[in-house]
């Protein structure tokens, strides 16, 4: 009567209770439903309700796997554990390895049952036992009762002998002291015929290979026969059905004992030359054309490059891995690539062989078979082979995917600058990868390209004209871009007047004209890229000097970016103008060519440099806890000294010209504005650094020097970017700004700005003020990225007047999703304390990563409301 008034009673059969859980909407329905079973089976617990007790522990273990607590139901096991029936028992043991582990002190209740059912006369009864034991036996369970288990490992039962060998793993695992008892037992196990207690004699020795040196050196001496026979025996055995798959008689069995001869010949060569025999004959016989057969395959040979085999056993191992990559399986072929990258340690020889087939990889259609093709080809270059290799990769690298140039372009460089012998092979190959995929050559790639030029004279000639032809042909790859115009501005009469022409070059015809004009279409195509646009403003200024005809058309250029948002190009265009009107009889010394670098010691900085970033980001790893520390935006670390000269933008009066102090290591505005500067004043005279740093930030006035000057490369290797001194009279630009008056009303609302906008970035700023605070405004910026790639580790840095202060809270992430999805925040709160007298001003720079590479931009906003 009481079950049909309460369906969740004790005596609920378990499919009832899985229907109403299934049948259940919602969440909180299921909870219902399981808090009410849970009720009425602590009411039976408590009622001590004998009847149900195996079902309502069967409904527990179901409770249990929908992750809701049943510890109430622990004690029910061990009750049911201790019942004499073979049903109540095996539920028990089920809920013992279920709702228990080896961490609770309940657990060691239990012993004593487990004990009395090891001696148990019932087989299943003892296959219980042993099953719980296995999955949750501790340490102190395993010295209890590990001698019942050495005992069932002499059992008649095959099955019982099967579970107790997988007992005893766990039981060596917890304990290794113990493993010597079990030696013996596993070596007399191999002899057996059952399969399945062979593979768990086989796992068992293993495992006892891993625990002991004395069991190691047991097994070496007592199991190799063993094992060589029941590898001989199931290779050569007649068709089993009950073990057959795919044709190969057990395949589990197979490469389990091919694991356990790797760690018994790894470093022996006695062991390695007993199973030399045995797995040559395993490698030949083992049909391919299935995947057991390929299983047993892969895993005899990464047994043959494991232990000392002989040389033509390992030569037949690379070559079944050769014929693994013609398979049309991709997990073959990629594992395939694994081992022979492996194998490369042990016999290059043998794998250069298959060096066609694997450059076949690099072209496949799947991804990760093209990187893994990629990486062994790159560690199967060497002097013989760099040439024929580098050129497949660069016929390649026309046709391959977008996302696969990157890390192609980055090999194709690393091969040419480890294996070049010849200075013309180097250029025409860098060429080639530049015309290719420019777009993905890192910097210090086309560095090293340039100060290679610079120190190579016989072949300027031939490398402006290649690379002008090359600009023409392919001018949307930036780093051709870069390369050609710094090449056009510094070697510019040699790509007119076919200065050092070759033998296998033809004649070409190009006019002064000409080469102002690709420098020009070059200028205004990267209208985003500040680098860019100033290397090619460099060029038309050193263009000005070697032909002057076309100096007039240049000025015109030039001036056209006097206006320019960007403080960098803004700045070039106005010196630049004034050296082409003003300084004509000092443009030509000024104007020279770049001083040659030093190959060799520019090599030595670079991979010092490189060494260097490496270190310093290993050290941050190891002292911060969570990895490498990263900064919110807008939180930097505190200068070392005080900035309010630096930063004094508005001041009006005239700096005092003092003695330089010394260089501050880690000076905060320099870092933060990218710019360096220099002291080009005479040796023993006053530094004029600390007099004009203003007119040099700010980009004032016209150069002054007595002495003949030096303009280095914007971008040169190795050069810093050297600013001529300025006037020493200070002028307030600030002042020239758009005067404000003060607001009258304070609920005025400020309409909201583009604060900046290239190619790749948008930043808006929305402005709101507090009643009664007119000097204190609050900017909310908005940064929304208009490329196709994210933006990651993204920065927002500023710097304002010595008059305003300025407060970056953190950004809401420094992760900004591609092709405007999703917006960046962040708040600035500024107060004007010439308010009314000196509208805003405000310089920024913004610092990012694209697949990796760094990214700067910057810029000055001078366009905000009147009345802030």
């Amino acid at each position: 009567m009481d079950l049909a008034i309460n369906p969740f009673s004790s005596g609920t059969r378990l499919r009832d209770m899985i229907r109403a859980i299934r049948a259940c909407k919602t969440a909180a329905e299921e909870r219902a439903v399981v808090r009410r079973e849970c009720a009425a089976i602590r009411a039976a617990i408590s009622e001590g309700d004998h009847d149900y007790r195996h079902r309502n522990m069967a409904k527990l273990m179901f409770i249990h796997m929908l992750g809701y607590p049943t510890h109430f139901g622990q004690m029910e096991c061990l009750k049911l554990i201790a019942a004499a029936g073979f049903p109540e028992k095996r539920i028990g043991y089920l809920g013992l390895m279920l709702l228990l582990d080896e961490r609770q002190e309940v657990l060691m209740l239990v012993t004593n049952s487990l004990k009395q059912d090891l001696n148990h006369s019932n087989q299943f009864i003892v296959g219980l036992a042993l099953c719980a034991l296995g999955n949750i036996c501790s340490a102190e369970m395993a010295r209890d009762l590990s001698p019942e288990v050495e005992r069932l490992l002499q059992s008649r039962e095959p099955n019982t002998k099967k579970k107790a060998a997988l007992c005893s793993i766990r039981i060596v695992r917890k304990v290794p002291d113990l493993a010597e008892n079990f030696m013996g037992s596993a070596v007399s196990l191999l002899k057996e015929k059952h399969h399945g207690v062979l593979i768990s004699a086989v796992q068992l020795c293993t495992e006892l290979c891993k625990a002991s040196k004395e069991a190691l050196e047991y097994l070496r001496k007592n199991c190799l026969d063993g094992l060589v026979r029941i590898l001989r025996d199931v290779s050569n055995s007649s068709y089993a059905p009950e073990y057959d798959i795919a044709g190969i008689t057990d395949p589990f069995l197979h490469i389990r004992v091919l694991k356990l001869m790797r760690v018994l010949g790894q470093g022996d060569a006695d062991c390695s030359e007993f199973v030399n025999d045995i797995l040559a004959q395993v490698a030949t016989k083992t049909e391919s054309n299935k995947n057991a057969g390929n299983a047993i395959l892969y895993e005899c040979v990464e047994t043959i490059m494991g232990i000392e085999a002989t040389s033509g056993l390992r030569v037949l191992a690379i070559n079944i891995l050769g014929r693994f990559l013609s398979n049309r399986d991709n997990n073959i072929r990629y594992v395939a690539l694994n081992m022979l990258m492996k194998a490369m340690a042990v016999d290059t020889q043998a794998v250069q062989r298959h060096r066609a087939t694997i450059l076949e990889c690099v072209k496949d259609a799947d991804v990760s078979i093209r990187k893994r093709a990629l990486e062994l080809v790159y560690l199967l270059v060497n002097d013989a082979n760099a040439k024929p290799l580098t050129k497949e990769l660069v016929d390649y690298l026309e046709v391959s995917d977008q996302d696969f140039k990157d890390d192609l372009t980055a090999k194709i460089c690393s091969i040419v600058e480890k294996f070049s012998q010849d200075k013309l092979w180097y250029l025409d190959q860098m060429f080639k990868v530049l015309s290719l995929a420019g777009n993905y050559v890192k910097d210090d790639v086309w560095h090293a390209l340039i100060v290679l030029i610079s120190n190579a004279s016989e072949l300027q000639g031939y490398s402006v004209r290649s690379l002008y032809k090359a600009l023409i042909a392919c001018g949307e790859q930036e780093s051709l871009v870069r390369v050609s115009v710094w090449c056009i501005g510094e070697y510019g009469e040699m790509l007119v007047n076919n200065v050092g022409m070759l033998d296998i070059e033809e004649p070409i015809t190009v006019t002064e004209s000409d080469a102002v004009d690709a420098v020009e279409v070059s200028l205004k195509r990267y209208s985003a890229d500040v680098t860019t646009r100033a290397m090619c403003l460099v060029a038309l200024l050193k263009l000005s000097s070697r032909f002057p005809p076309t100096s007039e058309r240049i000025k015109e250029i030039v001036a056209q970016n006097k206006g320019n948002t960007v403080l960098e190009i803004q700045q070039r265009s106005i010196e630049f103008s004034s050296i082409i009107q003003r300084h004509q009889s000092i443009k030509s010394s000024l104007l020279e060519r770049m001083p040659v670098i030093d190959e060799a010691s520019y090599l030595v900085k670079r991979a010092a440099s490189t060494q260097a970033t490496i270190s310093s980001d290993k050290l941050a790893a190891a002292t911060t806890p969570g990895g490498s520390l990263k900064l919110p935006n807008g939180v930097a670390k505190q200068p070392a000294a005080p900035l309010a000269d630096l930063l004094d933008l508005s001041s009006d009066d005239t700096p005092v010209t003092t003695s330089a102090p010394a260089a501050a290591p880690n000076d905060f505005l320099q870092d933060l504005l990218g710019i360096g500067l220099t002291d080009t004043s005479p040796a023993g005279g006053a530094p004029s650094a600390s007099t004009d740093i203003l007119m040099d930030l700010l980009s004032i006035g016209s150069p002054v020097q007595n002495g003949p000057p030096t303009l280095s490369n914007f971008g040169a290797p190795g050069q810093g970017t050297k600013l001529a001194p300025a006037t020493s009279q200070v002028v307030d630009l600030l002042d020239g700004l758009s005067s404000s008056s003060p607001l009258s009303d304070e609920n005025t609302a400020y309409p909201s700005i583009t604060a900046f906008q290239s190619a790749t970035l948008k930043i808006t700023f929305n402005f709101k003020k507090q009643p009664g605070k007119l000097q204190e405004t609050t900017i909310h910026a908005s940064f929304t990225n208009l490329t196709s790639n994210t933006f990651t580790d993204f920065i927002f840095q500023a710097a304002v007047p010595k008059f305003i202060q300025l407060r970056l809270d953190p950004a809401s992430s420094n992760i900004l999703p591609a092709n405007g999805n999703d917006s960046v925040t962040q708040s600035l709160s500024v107060t004007n304390n010439q308010h009314g007298q000196k509208p805003l001003a405000m310089r920024m720079r913004i610092s990012y990563k694209v697949n990796g590479e760094d990214r700067l931009e910057q810029g000055q906003i001078n366009n905000f409301p009147a009345g802030l």
